[in-house]
């Protein structure tokens, strides 16, 4: 949560809400939430995603992510996420962060030159 008080201007690839809020209804049909908990990290999710930035699906993006495919083993997702990730930053992440958990996805972004968030 700090790296969230750190940097208010958070800018996200367009899918990054649908990913969440499937990541809280795994957790709520696993039994990880209960529905109150449930609701109330689905309310904190709207409010993030009313202030951050998100980077929309063009071709260019597209065009980014299918060459991350070929070069690194990722989803689908996770390549549309560090395609935005390059093309917000114009292709140059030379002293631009990527914050992320994935093991692969932060391996990806670390060979294309992010700074990675939080610190391992």
């Amino acid at each position: 949560m700090s790296l969230l008080k750190e940097d208010r201007g958070q800018v996200v690839w367009w899918g990054t809400r649908v990913e969440c809020s499937s990541a809280l209804a795994r957790m709520e049909r696993e039994g990880l939430f209960d529905p109150r908990s449930s609701k109330q990290a689905g309310a904190v999710l709207k409010a993030l995603a009313a202030a951050w930035t998100e980077i929309l699906p063009t071709n260019n993006v597209r065009q980014a992510a299918e060459r991350l495919l070929r070069i690194h083993s990722l989803k689908a997702a996770d390549s549309l996420q560090l395609a935005a990730a390059l093309i917000w930053i114009d292709g140059n992440p030379v002293n631009s962060e990527f914050v992320c958990l994935d093991r692969q996805l932060r391996r990806a972004a670390d060979l294309e030159g992010f700074d990675l968030q939080p610190f391992e």
